[in-house]
């Protein structure tokens, strides 16, 4: 965890500087920018373990619009993106969240909170970038390039769908609630309803229909959802 790289996107100094202070003390390195597009080549030239992410940033695009952006970059999409915003309604995480984002802190936050949410997003991120691909009947999920395929058919599929897939894939056969389920795909103080959950499994489950995999995200009645090959029992 000593010494990974974190882009701080910032454009207010007084924040900026109490977190690189605060992430020095904690041991990171820091990276430095005040808008998307000094921010973008910071990104290029040293791919940092994680972003740190400012919602309202100068120009003409937003800290969502730049998320979005790298997520649907091949070479960039796997670097953890957090959200540092004032904006604390729930539309709001969702949209960021729905653009990729791995978490999302509402300002004021406290220093050990960004950094016990940091090294959580670091921990998951590492979990699912593990470089041996998934298979489970006929459905494919390679890490490395973040693709997910059916029968060599790839899938095209959102970053928020395709985290919680990967979870589904690496955790098969339990049975987790939503709780659960929002705490290890998008971090236990990220809060957004129950009901969040079931919009991106009903999103899942669309995206699997028409490769025959729908059914292998069950519905566990008075628990939650579970990755299965098994055919249900009525």
């Amino acid at each position: 965890m000593q010494n990974e790289q974190i882009l701080i996107v910032e454009d207010e100094p007084a924040i900026r500087e109490m977190i690189v202070m605060t992430l020095e003390m904690a041991g990171f390195d820091c990276l430095q920018a005040v808008d998307i597009a000094e921010a973008h080549q910071q990104v290029v030239d040293h791919r940092p373990a994680l972003i740190l992410l400012d919602w309202m940033l100068p120009g003409d695009k937003s800290g969502v619009d730049f998320c979005r952006m790298l997520k649907k970059d091949e070479l960039l999409s796997e670097i953890p993106v957090i959200m540092l915003t004032a904006k604390g309604e729930e539309d709001n995480k969702v949209q960021g969240l729905d653009a990729g984002a791995d978490d999302y802190i509402t300002k004021p936050f406290s220093t050990r909170e960004l950094v016990s949410r940091i090294k959580a997003v670091l921990r998951r991120s590492s979990a699912l970038s593990a470089d041996k691909p998934i298979e489970v009947a006929g459905l494919s999920l390679d890490p490395k390039s973040q693709r997910v395929s059916a029968d060599g058919k790839v899938i095209d599929i959102g970053p928020t769908e395709y985290r919680l897939l990967a979870f589904f894939m690496s955790h098969p056969e339990r049975a987790y609630t939503r709780t659960q389920l929002l705490d290890q795909v998008w971090g236990g103080n990220v809060y957004i309803e129950d009901r969040t959950i079931d919009v991106h499994i009903r999103r899942l489950r669309k995206l699997l229909q028409p490769y025959d995999c729908a059914s292998l995200i069950q519905t566990v009645r008075g628990t939650g959802y579970r990755f299965s090959s098994l055919v249900e029992q009525e």
